[in-house]
């Protein structure tokens, strides 16, 4: 657009699956988890196929359960078989026990008869509660040698305790696993019980403990009983909080990857930590971004342990604080993103432990076998040691048509090429490798007025986009897009408009980004002018002057870093936004987020309308709430374009603070308490795939 309008196996070698949580949404307190249990009725039918298990129960684990190896192609648990509701122990134990795959979802609170008893778990299982319903008292489970792909989920999982504080004679864990392999124990709320809440013993492996609250215990999560080094196990996002040792005890793991846990003693409570976390025997252990409040003897290695400490914080901490030694990198293995530590307290303690709902998004895709539902991944990489050199390339190789998510996986680099993910090619996402979305950038620079070089004309504006996305399903994560056309350099060329994203499809997650240029940066679109295309863009910065954010799709932008940027020839200046919304539809909605730049005082509007090629049927709407506004911003934040008055169209905002935000009046209408915007989507929930 522009400024002046005329137109308005091997067990080393194993293969990463996608990841289950995305590490921006769980920062953000949110877990993106869709449609709710109630769907289910009063019961599941028992009989049901695998095609009615609905989209969350094919969620897969992130970390070592996600690795090839043993004959187990990553975690997914019983997603291949019926989904049950059960709500008494017989019915729990029956389909635990069962040798075929079962989604089991826990509807209420089960009392375990005798108390300690733990519940044996046949492989291929998920046992999930049913939001925050799911309870198990007086027990737990229990994983014998050999089983395996079995994921618990979701659970409050308490109370075998027999009143004694270091009870060596009621072995009553919550989940005690000896000698299974591939497991994923995830967003439970383990407490209060007479011995482990998570004992993994006897070469258990390929585990991955993620965004549980474990507390209230003595021996809390105790690794080893072997003299075998052999167990890989991930431990990330749990909230360790009153418990007096073993958080965890790591004794001859081969792999211990611990990070972005939050471990925390409250001082004058009935429990003091004895130790954090501890690397006995020969293990090695990689300790990462975590977080450490008030714990005594926060690290702690024996002699004969590797332990490599980094990113770490300490608070209030006092004795041990121990590394040494060499470990391992995980991304051998499997990839991930690492917060910085100091988000771990917020960003764990509003995401760890039962969530109301969990799931994904609906999907019409139906499998029936474990490999055709897991996601395929395509490599990228410069030097040659991916599948592919260039992103364009991993995306040609998407066959059309496809039904199931394809990740492509881009190594750190610079990658100057276009790329651009057709209407036929759906469920795609790309992924940056890097610890930062820095590490991994593709950029071009093309604008609107660049001749093309085939001589058939100039790019145009959405034609000048860096990535293009005209597929349904598509995201993005951990990376950088971006436009560089010097607008200085070009001055004799009509038309400066370059975009680095542009978005024409429906169900677009964008997690974990930058996305930068100057003029017209992030277009978000629709496939046409009859078609909704709905994005969710978090945790993530977009970066431009004019218009830098516009288009005609329902789009929320959440908890995000719009920075506002000089002109070409050093001025400020421009406008946030240029919604061209449909009548009837939602535009832009702005929130959780920060408004700043390096910008004059007052020098930016936050919008504009945008009636394309002067249609006056459209119905512009940008809102803006509960963000912050830098002094850059207008006090008269909205302007006319094209002869359109921004009156005439739908621009507010609501509980904006910072210096550019200011009271509701005729030139800045702000929105009541009940004017709800909680349903932007349309009913759509976003969710990482």
């Amino acid at each position: 657009m522009s400024e002046n309008r005329s137109r308005a196996r091997h067990r080393r070698r194993g293969k990463a699956l996608v990841i289950g949580v995305p590490a921006a949404l769980a920062a953000a307190g949110v877990l993106a988890y869709g449609t709710a249990f109630g769907v289910f009725g009063e019961d599941a039918r028992p009989e049901a196929t695998a095609a009615d298990a609905p989209a969350w129960a094919r969620a897969v684990a992130d970390g070592f359960a996600s690795v090839h190896a043993l004959g187990q192609n990553g975690t997914y648990g019983g997603r291949d078989g019926a989904t049950v509701t059960v709500r008494n122990l017989a019915d729990l134990e029956k389909y635990a026990t069962a040798p075929e795959p079962y989604v089991i979802v826990v509807a209420g609170t089960i009392t375990v008869n005798p108390v300690g008893k733990e519940i044996k778990v046949a492989s291929d299982k998920t046992i999930v509660g049913s939001g925050t319903a799911g309870h198990i008292v007086g027990g737990g489970f229990f994983l014998g040698p050999g089983v395996h792909n079995v994921i618990i989920r979701n659970l409050t999982i308490r109370d075998t305790h027999q009143g004694v504080r270091n009870d060596k004679d009621h072995d009553f864990d919550a989940v005690q696993m000896d000698g299974a392999h591939h497991v994923w124990i995830d967003h439970n709320d383990l407490r209060n019980m007479a011995d482990g809440l998570i004992d993994s013993r006897k070469d258990t492996t390929y585990v991955t403990v993620s965004w549980n609250r474990l507390g209230n215990n003595n021996k809390t999560f105790g690794i080893g009983w072997t003299e075998n080094v052999t167990a890989d196990l991930t431990i990330h996002h749990n909230w360790f909080r009153e418990t007096e040792q073993r958080n965890p005890s790591t004794d001859n793991a081969a792999h211990a990857h611990l990070y972005n846990n939050l471990l925390q003693d409250d001082a004058g409570t009935a429990i003091t930590s004895a130790y954090g976390n501890y690397a006995r025997g020969k293990t090695r252990m990689l300790l990462e971004n975590s977080y450490f409040q008030g714990v005594n003897n926060p690290v702690v290695k024996d002699a004969g342990a590797g332990l490599v400490q980094r990113g770490n914080l300490f608070s209030g901490t006092t004795g041990r604080n121990e590394s040494g030694g060499t470990a391992f990198d995980p991304r051998t293995y499997y990839s991930y993103t690492a917060a910085p530590a100091a988000d771990v307290p917020a960003l764990v303690r509003s995401g760890a432990g039962p969530r109301t709902t969990i799931g994904t998004t609906t999907t019409t895709t139906t499998t029936t076998t474990a490999t055709a539902a897991a996601a395929t991944t395509l490599t990228v990489a410069k030097d040659g040691s991916g599948r592919y050199t260039s992103v364009q390339k991993a995306v040609d190789a998407v066959p059309a048509g496809n039904t199931s998510r394809v990740v492509i996986r881009v190594a750190p680099g610079v990658y100057r090429e276009t790329v651009k993910v057709p209407a036929n090619k759906p469920y795609v996402t790309i992924e940056g490798t890097g610890r930062s979305r820095k590490d991994t950038l593709i950029v071009e620079g093309h604008a609107s007025g660049t001749p093309k070089p085939d001589g058939t004309g100039t790019y145009g504006t959405g034609g000048s986009a860096t990535v293009a996305v005209e597929a349904d399903e598509f995201q993005a994560r951990n990376l950088s897009i971006a436009n560089d056309f010097d607008e200085a350099a070009h001055q004799a060329l009509t038309g400066h408009q370059a975009v680095a994203l542009r978005t024409a499809a429906d169900r677009i997650v964008l997690d974990g980004l930058i996305i930068s240029g100057d003029q017209d940066t992030l277009l978000l679109d629709t496939a046409a002018r009859d078609r909704i295309g709905r994005v969710h863009l978090t945790d993530s910065y977009v970066i431009g002057n004019v218009d830098f954010v516009f288009g005609r799709a329902t789009a929320v932008i959440d908890r995000s870093v719009l920075t506002l940027k000089k002109r070409w020839d050093g001025s400020s200046g421009g406008y946030l936004t240029a919604p061209s919304t449909a009548a009837g539809r939602n535009g832009f909605l702005i929130t959780r987020s920060t408004v700043n730049g390096d910008v004059a005082v007052g020098s930016f509007h936050l919008g504009r309308p945008w009636h394309a090629g002067g249609d006056a049927t459209l119905d512009p709407q940008t809102t803006v709430r509960d963000s912050v506004l830098g002094a850059a911003v207008k006090s008269t934040p909205w302007t006319d374009m094209g002869g359109f008055s921004w009156k005439a169209d739908r621009f507010a905002e609501y509980r904006n603070t910072g210096p550019g935000a200011g009271p509701a009046g005729a030139d800045r209408p702000h929105l009541t308490a009940a004017q709800d915007t909680t349903h932007w989507l349309g009913g759509w929930t976003p969710t990482a795939g």
